[in-house]
């Protein structure tokens, strides 16, 4: 049968520096991304804000506490969740800290909600969801406070990443495959956190096996068949007409390459950002036989407030 598939595709990293930004409204003006997660420690977050007004972009946050600075004034000194240098401790260095609970939970909670709060005070709205950059949102012990700090916001939506079809994906090499599927396992681990809560994610998320170089057509559309097909074996055999739907997130890096010293967290852009990676995000992206690819397998983008 025919299953409707609503596709979010998700331009994380909004707010990092005005070439990221650039591209990424690119992209949202080309109907090549749907949706954007912003990073309110970024360094071009206010202009990310207005862009997303002028422009009408579908906005969510994308919580930070692995890159730059806490955007909460009382943390950002004398916190453990800053390294040596005054700033986070970075993509593996917070997630070596927190496995020797070095890592204050109470900390994580302040961080969280004064970034909610600065997303509001940016967009003039709470986000309809929010994840987090480099996958900290589903680690353990601060998927428990990530959880708590959007059930008091009543934020409903987040990213689970778990993306299926990962583990025959070749081209990956074996370092990132292994930190992905670290990233699988504690996905896996917080699922049962985040549906205590009420929050609610779409049924399939794509985005790692795709990412930077990895990106072309035919690989995005292999990911999105993989996953449906997954999904529709699972599903029962006649299901109701509304259940014929299936809702997936589509997780992007698109822009212009990051030009130091402008962009970053704080700490100036890093390797990725400033690499031809991004833009090839971009330009495969808008490629109008992606396009019309979605047109033929009755797929429709949307934004998590059109769930």
């Amino acid at each position: 049968r025919m299953l409707r598939v609503k596709l979010i595709v998700t331009g994380d990293d909004f707010g990092y520096c005005p070439r990221r930004n650039q591209g990424i409204v690119d992209c949202f003006l080309a109907g090549a991304v749907s949706n954007v997660s912003l990073l309110v420690n970024g360094s071009a977050a206010a202009d990310a804000a207005k862009l997303a007004r002028r422009y009408n972009i579908p906005i969510g946050l994308h919580a930070n506490l692995s890159e730059g600075s806490p955007v909460c004034e009382e943390l950002r000194t004398n916190s453990s969740l800053l390294n040596q240098d005054g700033f986070f401790h970075g993509k593996m260095g917070f997630r070596t800290a927190l496995s020797k609970g070095l890592l204050n939970m109470s900390e994580v909670k302040q961080e969280l909600k004064a970034q909610v709060e600065l997303f509001h005070e940016l967009t003039g709205h709470l986000p309809p969801h929010m994840d987090g950059h480099q996958h900290i949102h589903v680690l353990p012990e601060v998927r428990h406070v990530f959880a708590e700090v959007l059930e008091e916001y009543g934020i409903k939506y987040t990213r689970v990443p778990i993306e299926p079809g990962l583990h025959n994906c070749d081209w990956i090499p074996p370092s990132l495959m292994d930190f992905y599927l670290g990233v699988e396992e504690d996905s896996f681990n917080t699922v049962d956190v985040f549906t205590k809560h009420g929050i609610r994610w779409p049924d399939i998320y794509i985005g790692l096996s795709t990412m930077g170089k990895n990106m072309s057509v035919s690989n995005i559309w292999s990911a999105i068949d993989t996953a449906v097909a997954e999904f529709a074996s699972r599903a029962p055999a006649h299901p109701p007409p509304q259940s014929r739907t299936v809702t997936i997130e589509l997780m992007v890096h698109p822009g212009y390459p990051s030009v130091p010293p402008v962009g970053g967290c704080g700490e100036g852009p890093d390797d990725f950002s400033q690499s031809w990676e991004r833009l090839h995000e971009l330009q495969t992206l808008i490629k109008p036989e992606l396009q019309s690819h979605y047109k033929t397998r009755n797929v429709q983008l949307c934004s998590f407030k059109d769930l």
